[in-house]
């Protein structure tokens, strides 16, 4: 395009009030980080490719974000800090479908008023640049500058005058931190954009543009990448794509979870949610799950005018999104199997296969292994693993497969099954099996413990829940709001085993329970219910319990440590678990198996080397 097609160049405007009013007063300047936030997400507005940003004093002697975005026209540079003055949005219908990240028009005014600022910018259409300078919020120069196309915002002596404010910042170390994380979770939505980040003369970050994989090994490193899930659903309006970590790979603290709205990282409870119940029967006990996700839908139905940091948005349908996020990361999970060379797989990723040194392969062609293990399961006949009587065995006879076309093993299946076959026990306590490419070691009380756990779910949700009347109710002062709600949703709490009925302007009592819970605490468990449905518009706190005694019940059945197998036994365990969702941990969370390969075992005795 010459310049002479160029598109004229959108002009900064101050706001009406009526728009302005509209707009979520509040100070945006809380920490360096949220500088260094506001401006970079100006940078990527501006159609910037390469963002650089310095810092001293952890950000508080100076911050400076320099891009090669469109930059400032003259006339516009003192509009730029001026309150409420913004190029991106105009009318009051603008607010209802906000595309950019910034639109407000004050975090460089708000910038302005608490430090020494100056904006050095040159417009693509214009000879040479400008450089405002301002302090305290008032205006000190406007002349002619050197600078290529693009701008710098400086940004020096950060709550100079307001030294109280400067009292409220953390350690320089933890500053530094929050700088990071803002450049880091900003860089991983935009990775066709190059990042770089300074602390005085030490080099922190230089992300080269990149792929959405290669930015997320260098932002969450390159076992998050192995070790996750590709996730690409669609569907109600809504698209999800990205990663979450498979269930082993987890945190002590909820550090690595990254969520996008619309390329806009954001901090929302709806979602985080809808996270937890996805992962709440396949996680290790107290540990958090790493993802990395982004959800899109139309601008309309999201409200990004909640809080004057932009990190947190409102619904317009938050029960679809909730329900949507939860369906689409549970199946992600479920759809983890065992895979050939005794890894993981799951049947929504690409159809290149990568491995980790769990066990993990994630793969998405349409006619993959997953589809395989799927039809297996549906035609075989019940073949299953008990803990205290024989089973018919799955194989014919110990190293052996199956012919083709017998209804148990589709005709493109690979000779040996993914867990293989069956070697020995070892002290009662774990099986050996051999497949194509090396040991599998399997915990033997974990892995029934799922396929047990995962059975007595079907057999649950196959049923409706089975309602007990309680001899007394149970009565519950509650909000108006939650009494409004028992009184309009009622049917779909019953639905979920519990009838509540209002009684009262803020009272309602609960006289049916599921009878799964008997002995529950009724009074709490309502509570939770409502307050759940209240705030996320569903809940499942009912069937979180119920799962949670199924479990239990499943642990209980299932065969302990110490008991002997036979070889067949054995091989009916593997076979169960290459046909069980869930199948690479147990309730708690524990890894039921480890394969390892037949490098890694020649390693071990340094074979070849």
């Amino acid at each position: 395009m010459t310049s002479a097609e160029a598109p004229a160049p959108r002009r900064i405007r101050p706001l009406g009030a009526f728009v302005a009013n509209q707009i979520a007063a509040g100070e945006v300047v809380e920490r360096p980080a949220s500088i260094v936030k506001e401006l970079v997400e100006n940078s990527l507005d501006a159609g910037a490719r390469d963002i650089r940003v310095d810092v001293e004093q952890a950000g508080v002697r100076r911050v400076r974000v320099a891009d090669d975005g469109d930059g400032i026209l003259q006339d516009d540079l003192r509009l730029a800090v001026a309150r409420h003055a913004t190029s991106k949005i105009v009318s009051p219908g603008d607010l209802a479908a906000v595309a950019t990240l910034g639109f407000r028009g004050e975090a460089l005014a708000s910038a302005a008023s608490v430090s020494r600022l100056s904006i050095t910018s040159r417009h693509r259409a214009a000879d040479h640049a400008w450089r405002l300078e301002v302090e305290g919020g008032e205006e000190r120069a406007c002349r002619p500058a050197a600078h290529p196309q693009g701008t710098t915002v400086e940004v020096a002596d950060l709550f100079y005058n307001t030294p109280a404010r400067r009292k409220f910042l953390k350690t320089e170390r933890t500053e530094l931190v929050h700088i990071e994380q803002v450049v880091r979770r900003v860089a991983l939505a935009h990775p066709a954009v190059g990042f770089s980040l300074r602390a005085g003369s030490r080099s922190l970050d230089g992300l080269a543009p990149a792929d959405v994989d290669e930015r997320m090994a260098a932002v969450l490193g390159a076992a998050f990448v192995e070790r996750s899930v590709a996730v690409d659903e669609t569907g109600a309006d809504l698209r999800l794509w990205g990663r979450v970590a498979v269930p082993t790979y987890s945190d002590s603290r909820p550090t690595r979870q990254y969520l996008f709205v619309n390329g806009r990282p954001v901090r929302d409870p709806l979602a985080a949610h809808a996270v937890r119940q996805a992962y709440r029967d396949v996680l290790f006990h107290g540990r958090h799950p790493a993802f990395a996700l982004f959800l899109e839908l139309e601008p309309e139905f999201v409200d990004v005018n909640v809080h004057p940091t932009k990190d947190e948005v409102r619904f317009r349908r938050s029960r679809d999104v909730h329900d949507f996020l939860f369906g689409k990361l549970a199946k992600a999970l479920r759809d983890l199997r065992p895979a050939p060379g005794g890894e993981s797989r799951s049947g929504a990723d690409e159809a290149t296969p990568r491995r980790d040194r769990h066990g993990f392969r994630r793969t998405a062609h349409p006619a993959n292994l997953a589809r395989m293990f799927d039809e297996v399961r549906d035609e075989r006949p019940s073949a299953s693993y008990a803990p205290d009587a024989p089973v018919p065995h799955a194989t014919e006879a110990h190293g052996s497969h199956h012919a083709p076309g017998n209804g148990l093993q589709p005709r493109d299946a690979p000779a040996v099954p993914p867990l293989g076959h069956a070697l020995a026990q070892l002290h009662g306590v774990y099986v050996l099996a051999q497949n194509a490419e090396g040991l599998v070691i399997v915990d033997m009380h974990a892995a029934h413990e799922r396929i047990t756990y995962e059975r007595m779910k079907t057999q649950l949700l196959a049923g409706s829940v089975r309602r007990q009347r309680l001899l007394v109710p149970v009565a519950l002062d509650v909000a108006q709001a939650e009494a409004d709600f028992v009184e309009a949703r009622g049917a779909e709490l019953q639905a979920l085993g519990v009838v509540i009925e209002r009684n009262g302007a803020t009272s309602v009592a609960v006289r049916e329970a599921p009878a799964l819970l008997g002995g529950a605490d009724i009074e709490a468990l309502a509570r939770d219910l409502i307050a759940d449905c209240v705030e996320f518009g569903a809940s499942d706190i009912v069937r979180e319990r119920q799962e949670r005694l199924l479990a239990g019940a499943a642990c209980h059945a299932s065969a302990r440590a110490g008991r002997r197998l036979t070889l067949p036994e054995m091989d009916a365990l593997l076979r169960d678990m290459e046909n069980t969702e869930n199948a690479g941990q147990c309730n708690h969370g524990r890894p039921t198996f480890v394969a390892l390969p037949m490098a890694a075992l020649d390693g071990l005795f340094l074979r070849g080397q």
